[in-house]
């Protein structure tokens, strides 16, 4: 293992003595000027080979970096380094926003959790798409997801507009593409997990992506992220509708806005969406379910509250096909791709 992964337990002692969100984008550039001197980017890089297929697409391993981390997709090449399978970066808006009031971000190192309530903030489609082409990541046999949402300020009656000019914007720059719906932290979008208003949407992405599989000649496929606040009643009609429109894969879970695992921490009663260990459950039980209703076929990427190997096994076990990371590398470090990489492996 890296001398730079172990390490991380110490960087971490430093780190949360930062505010959360300071600290995030200290670690981001840490990890950028760390791949960007030829001494050290080599002592980062461990990817270990679980040679998976999502979506039809080839990884060299099952595990992913989460949405969410990287919004801008500035740090492409550099988070591959680390060893992932997959990479999915955003989410991006077509208009660049600053997000929510800060602080927006806060530990609950207790549960190993986090509640964030970021607000989409991003530099916008044309920065994001400038960063994106820059990476060279693909070159080395990594996949990339682009993921997509709305501006704050367009009304969830027009939220179809933004997403549809994401969908055209990143399309021929993309692997796959990830339609967020799940959010908490952008008022009303949740709305479109509904069965009426799912429905529209992914109509007019799927004629838009049909339009752009013939102009660009290659068919990008598409995910949807689902929150873990559905009822098994939710659940069960968004099994139903993403088939209908050629939708090839459903990301189990975003953040949520339940605090019953976290009742009477510092912190537990701050607006946003929960991550991390108290997650883990939840999106097994979502997972699960989606996998009985969906059938064998269907992608799922497993995601929420992946702390070590075994959460990723239990992932893949519960009938993910893939996992993502995303607070489980802010509490145990860079090793933890490997390590979920191994235990997948081992129990496959």
């Amino acid at each position: 293992m890296s001398i730079l992964f172990q390490a991380y337990p110490l960087a971490r002692h430093a780190l949360f003595a930062m505010d959360a969100e300071t600290a995030h984008e200290a670690t981001l550039g840490a990890l950028q000027r760390a791949y960007d001197c030829s001494l050290t980017r080599g002592l980062m890089h461990s990817r270990v080979v679980v040679p998976t297929t999502l979506m039809g697409l080839h990884l060299q391993n099952p595990v992913g970096l989460a949405a969410g981390l990287d919004k801008n997709g500035a740090h492409i090449d550099a988070m591959g380094n680390l060893g992932f399978g997959f990479i999915e970066v955003g989410t991006v808006t077509p208009r660049a926003q600053s997000g929510n009031p800060k602080p927006r971000m806060f530990r609950l190192p207790e549960s190993e959790a986090l509640i964030n309530r970021l607000g989409f903030n991003n530099q916008g489609l044309e920065t994001f798409l400038a960063n994106v082409q820059r990476s060279t990541w693909r070159n080395r046999g990594g996949v990339i997801g682009l993921n997509i949402g709305k501006n704050a300020d367009t009304p969830i009656e027009q939220a179809a507009d933004d997403y549809l000019i994401c969908l055209s914007g990143v399309y021929p720059h993309a692997d796959y593409i990830t339609v967020n719906i799940s959010s908490p932290n952008t008022k009303n979008l949740r709305v479109l997990q509904g069965e009426h208003e799912l429905d529209q949407l992914l109509s007019q992405l799927a004629i838009r992506r049909s339009a752009l599989a013939d102009q660009y000649q290659k068919r990008v496929p598409l995910a949807v992220k689902i929150a873990p606040d559905l009822t098994e009643e939710q659940l069960d009609i968004i099994a139903e509708v993403l088939p209908r429109h050629g939708i090839d894969g459903v990301i189990a879970t975003n953040t949520t806005l339940s605090r019953e695992a976290v009742q009477g921490q510092k912190h537990a009663e701050e607006a946003g969406g929960l991550s991390g260990a108290p997650l883990h459950a939840r999106s097994l039980e979502v997972i699960a379910r989606l996998r009985a209703k969906l059938g064998t076929e269907f992608a799922i990427i497993g995601v929420g509250g992946i702390l070590s190997g075994q959460h990723a096994a239990e992932k893949m076990a519960a009938g993910a096909n893939a996992v993502q990371l995303y607070t489980g590398l802010i509490y145990r470090g860079p090793s933890l791709v490997s390590e979920c990489a191994k235990e997948i492996a081992r129990q496959r």
